[in-house]
């Protein structure tokens, strides 16, 4: 079995002369565009808009191609230089090509009578969704020439804060047992069996983020600067107006699913103070010990054993999942161990149009690893049921609803776990299980409050490290509550969280926490109707580039502007909670 992932379906190398030739391509291909965009306005309006779909089409599978190649690259090998320079070579040109964009938008809002002209043709009914959504989207469209500016000004102003964040978490180096190794390595320990080992890499950690703290300081300062910038002058009330509009998400979601949070915090924080007395601790749960293991089901996975855990777990509930998971096994789908230069945490870049997707993690044998790796290849599935769809169909779809399938994936695999564990393993994989939500719930909480703050006062003031690690402690004290030792948080999470630095993809935290609950919810489905609900479990999937938040939900007869929905959710954490603290004392 491969251990790093093969990119040959994109292209074989830096020196593969497919990847030479469409380097060379850029400016014709965005030269064609350009050519289609002019033309608009002359002649007939459907043969137009046709014309311009199909144009962007092919446009954005040639881009996507080389933006996925050049970035995978550059996640495994923070200093990769080609990768560098053909990730800033290939965001110029793209800067280049938002006026064409915005122009393209215009063109759109300006059709009279838009319903009725998709409505004529089976082409455009495919595309009904993204051109009524443009139309919206006209309404905060800068002059072309404002749109141009923006554009390549964030190559080297947003983009650029950024890569610097990922170059130096990647490449900052720590001191570890009297030699040096990497933060993605250092925080696996967490994990580890033994608690001195997790108490010394949490302060090894600890100790290494001063050596980029100002630097990261300044990238996430700018980046908040320019959200802010750019949604005052797209008509925005707010960054997060502007997330919830490019999340095709209503704020009455939105708050609907905080309040349920909000009052289910205190059960979260009954769950770390039972772990905590287990571990021994008095006073709340050390930040050290989040992930440490409980009971007996702490064994170490080899990769061959990781896929067939979840190739077992996952065929009683779908054979093309099942079948999909061992695709990705087998065929090099994966960079599975930490390894310098290499980005921490994991993620899955899927793109239908190409059949595959391609995933990163940090493997390092627990259970925790294993659930990481049924997440990522939940987005990996979710990629595979938008294969029918158009291209632009395939690629854009909005952030609550990315992690539905990936939660619903963990989900699945743990509840099939826990059902047939001994009591030895349930009281780990109830743990396990409870950690990851409270990482969902709990840790989203408190990131969502830390940008709350970061955004609105970098409206005024420059946040310095010191104060931003204050702003970090406060929203960990508001979500963990006595839950946790207070004395022993981590005011550095700002620092190697990535999603914080995108100036065009700002709170992406309460996607996990809505993906979380989103997922439980469709679980409780599943277990009510069985067999039945897989096919739409797939539609639902297929239409969460094609519709709303809410109208995906609505195809399942959800509705998630009410509480009621995100309590039940919940209530069934609960459950799990009271299970794990009778087990746990048991224990003790």
């Amino acid at each position: 079995m491969n251990q790093e992932w093969s990119l040959d379906v994109l292209y074989k190398g830096y020196d593969d002369p497919e990847f030479i030739r469409d380097m060379e391509l850029i400016p014709d291909k965005i030269e064609e565009y350009a050519s289609v965009v002019a033309a608009l306005g002359e002649g007939d309006v459907k043969e137009q808009l046709v014309s311009l779909l199909k144009a962007e089409e092919e446009f954005e599978t040639f881009f996507v191609r080389l933006d996925v190649f050049l970035s995978l690259k550059q996640s495994v090998d923070g200093n990769d230089e080609q990768a560098a320079n053909g990730v800033a070579r290939l965001m110029d040109a793209l800067g280049k090509v938002k006026k064409y964009e915005a122009a393209a938008e215009r063109f759109v809002s300006s059709i009279a009578d838009l319903p009725a002209l998709i409505d004529s043709d089976d082409f455009l009914r495919e595309y009904r969704y993204r051109l009524m959504h443009a139309k919206e989207e006209a309404a905060h469209l800068l002059d072309d020439g404002a749109e141009d500016v923006l554009a390549r000004m964030d190559v080297s102003a947003g983009q650029a804060w950024g890569n610097l964040q990922s170059y130096l978490t990647s490449t900052v180096e720590v001191d570890w047992q009297g030699g040096k190794t990497n933060l993605s390595h250092i925080r696996n320990l967490a994990y580890d069996g033994d608690g001195n080992i997790r108490r010394q890499a949490y302060e090894a950690e600890l100790a290494a983020y001063p050596k980029v703290e100002a630097s990261v300081a300044f990238a996430l300062n700018n980046i908040k600067s320019q959200a802010n910038t750019v949604a005052e002058l797209r008509g925005y009330d707010s960054v997060l107006d502007m997330t919830l509009h490019q999340s095709r998400m209503s704020r009455q979601t939105l708050d609907a699913l905080m309040d349920s949070v909000q009052r289910f915090l205190p059960r979260f924080r009954q769950y770390l103070r039972a772990k905590g007395r287990a571990l021994g601790h008095e006073n709340g749960l050390p930040w050290y010990d989040l992930f440490a293991p409980m009971g007996e089901g702490g064994r170490d996975f080899t990769l061959e054993e990781a896929k067939e855990y979840l190739v077992s777990h996952f065929r009683p509930f779908a054979a093309d999942m099942a079948d999909m998971i061992e695709e990705a096994f087998d065929q090099a789908w994966i960079d599975f161990y930490p390894r310098p230069g290499k980005e921490g945490g994991a993620f899955c870049a899927g793109y239908p149009i190409f059949g595959q997707s391609f995933i990163l993690t940090n493997f390092g044998g627990k259970l925790g690893d294993v659930v990481t790796l049924a997440h990522e290849l939940g987005h990996a599935y979710h990629n595979r049921c938008l294969e029918g769809n158009r291209p632009l169909n395939t690629m854009d779809y909005p952030m609550p609803v990315a992690e539905t399938a990936s939660t619903f994936n963990e989900t699945v695999i743990m509840s099939a776990a826990i059902a047939e564990a001994d009591e030895k393993e349930k009281l780990a994989l109830l743990d396990s299980r409870l950690s990851d939500l409270t990482q969902s719930i709990c840790d989203i909480y408190s990131r969502y409050l830390f940008e709350s703050e970061v955004v609105e006062r970098r409206k005024s003031s420059f946040l310095f490290p010191a104060r931003l690690k204050e702003i970090m402690l406060d929203a960990q004290r508001q979500s963990y509550g006595d839950g946790l030792d207070s004395e022993v948080l981590h005011p550095y999470m700002w620092v190697c969280k990535s999603h914080y630095y995108s100036a065009s993809l700002n709170f992406y935290n309460f996607p996990y926490a809505f993906g979380a609950l989103f997922a439980l919810g469709l679980y409780a489905q599943y277990k009510e109707v069985g067999d039945a609900f897989v096919p739409k479990y797939r539609a639902l999937l297929r239409a969460t580039t094609t519709a709303s938040v809410e109208d995906v939900a609505k195809t399942a007869g959800i509705d998630l502007t009410q509480t009621e929905f995100w309590d039940k959710s919940l209530a069934m954490i609960g459950e799990d909670i009271d299970t794990f603290i009778s087990l746990a004392e048991q224990k003790g």
